[in-house]
């Protein structure tokens, strides 16, 4: 699967594109600055964009009105084919969201029940609707909303229309966009039968389409199976990373990671990819969660090391921050042009070492040396050894620890490395190592 050999980039298109907030009817072509950043993401390295919603909603594109049209803020189908093609022409697979377990009270179907209520044909393609209840918009029904927010209203998954419907426009987004997976929004609450059947669609469309869900908590392998998803957001280890550096308990961190990845037979996860991050369009950007900035270098490190598939956050490459108490717009922020700094470079070069590491793209993960500070954990296949060695701490640490080799070549300098006599971490430090075999 292409997508476990990627670096994946999101970007949340109408906060990207410094859209309105409310669905203003107002055509603007807002997404070709998509192509404008092109230049920064092949220099980021990324080769996968994943896009947050697209699709003619009512505000913040969660709550669609139309599947098969672009929204009208972003601008229209073909400008959307137009960064499509673009990205494709340079390398970039593209990955959309699939918002499939709500719909925003203008979507069509919907309106047609507000207006006809009983007669509507379209009551069925809805989870619960009771004309005898009312709801917070005082329409003189009530109908399920997600988690009890009434601008979403849930779908009837278990419903053919609804299914053929949702089926109908994933294929036309093949055929017009070319897109090469979904990102399937709260996942965990989707019918699991609609999963079954989406994952057999979508490879008769594409074989290598890729279907990754957004899980919060609880076992992935539910969703992410032979059957379902290939992959699912990595939560357990984003709280994981950020944390480890605050409370300098690297501890924390591994032991997420050999509980879902190490040697044992009872890992959970043995062999699969999750989706890895730091921050994303729901939560703090990591620049402001983090307590001690010397620590971004490092917390990318790990993320882009450890078993998984990365994904940068727009804006966050070069330390953006914004913070989730300050509402949703300010994580979501619209930057003029892409900024390139030290981190950014820094996150290049991970980019690099990553896709082209069979090791860390594949490998399995074993922890060589842990402490509250530091950790030394090791990717390995048949053919690559790799060692990623992390010092949270600002003061020199000397790991002593079984290299199983005597030399290796420092991938983010280049530089040889030699084992004996112990190695010395600088503070604030990170190495990759790939070992002579």
């Amino acid at each position: 699967m292409w997508a476990y050999e990627s670096v994946f980039y999101q970007i949340y298109p109408l906060g990207f594109c410094g859209a309105p907030f409310e669905n203003d009817g107002v055509l603007n072509s807002r997404i070709l600055k998509v192509i404008d950043w092109i230049p920064h993401l092949k220099r980021l390295n990324v080769n996968a964009l994943y896009f947050s919603p697209v699709f003619e909603s009512d505000t913040h594109g969660y709550n669609t009105r139309d599947f098969s049209k672009i929204d009208v803020r972003l601008g229209t189908n073909e400008d959307f084919a137009n960064v499509c093609s673009r990205l494709h022409e340079n390398g970039i697979r593209v990955v959309l969201d699939g918002v499939f377990n709500h719909v925003g009270r203008g979507f069509w179907a919907f309106q047609d029940v507000l207006k006809n209520r009983e007669r509507s044909p379209y009551v069925g393609w809805f989870a619960r609707i009771d004309f005898n209840g009312n709801s917070p918009y005082n329409d003189g029904l009530w109908y399920e909303g997600w988690e009890g927010n009434y601008d979403l209203v849930k779908l009837n998954l278990k419903n053919e229309d609804v299914v053929g419907h949702i089926f109908e426009n994933i294929r036309l987004w093949v055929a017009e966009f070319d897109i090469d997976g979904l990102r399937l929004d709260v996942a965990y609450c989707l019918d699991e039968s609609f999963l079954s059947r989406l994952r057999g669609f979508a490879e008769s469309l594409k074989p290598d389409f890729f279907l990754l869900g957004e899980m919060l908590h609880g076992d992935y392998n539910r969703l992410m199976n032979d059957r379902m998803l290939h992959s699912a957001t990595n939560y357990e280890c984003y709280k994981g990373l950020y944390s480890s550096f605050n409370s300098m308990n690297m501890f924390e961190i591994v032991h997420s990671l050999l509980r879902q990845f190490g040697p044992e037979n009872w890992t959970l996860y043995k062999g699969k990819h999750l989706l890895s991050f730091v921050d994303n369009h729901d939560v703090t950007r990591v620049a402001s969660i983090l307590s001690n900035p010397r620590h971004l270098p490092l917390i990318y490190t790990l993320m882009f090391t450890m078993p998984g598939i990365p994904c940068v956050y727009y804006g966050s490459e070069w330390g953006a921050k914004a913070e989730k108490r300050e509402g949703d717009p300010a994580l979501r922020a619209c930057f003029s042009s892409p900024e390139w700094n030290g981190l950014a470079e820094h996150i290049a070069k991970l980019s690099e070492i990553k896709r082209n590491s069979p090791a860390l793209n594949y490998g399995a993960f074993r922890s060589v040396l842990l402490t509250n500070k530091q950790c030394i954990f090791e990717r390995k296949t048949d053919g690559e050894r790799i060692l990623i060695a992390i010092n949270a701490d600002g003061d020199n640490f000397t790991a002593h620890f079984d290299a199983g080799c005597g030399t290796a070549v420092d991938l983010l300098t280049g530089g040889q490395h030699d084992f004996g006599g112990g190695s010395l971490l600088e503070g604030y430090s990170c190495h990759i190592w790939k070992t002579e075999r």
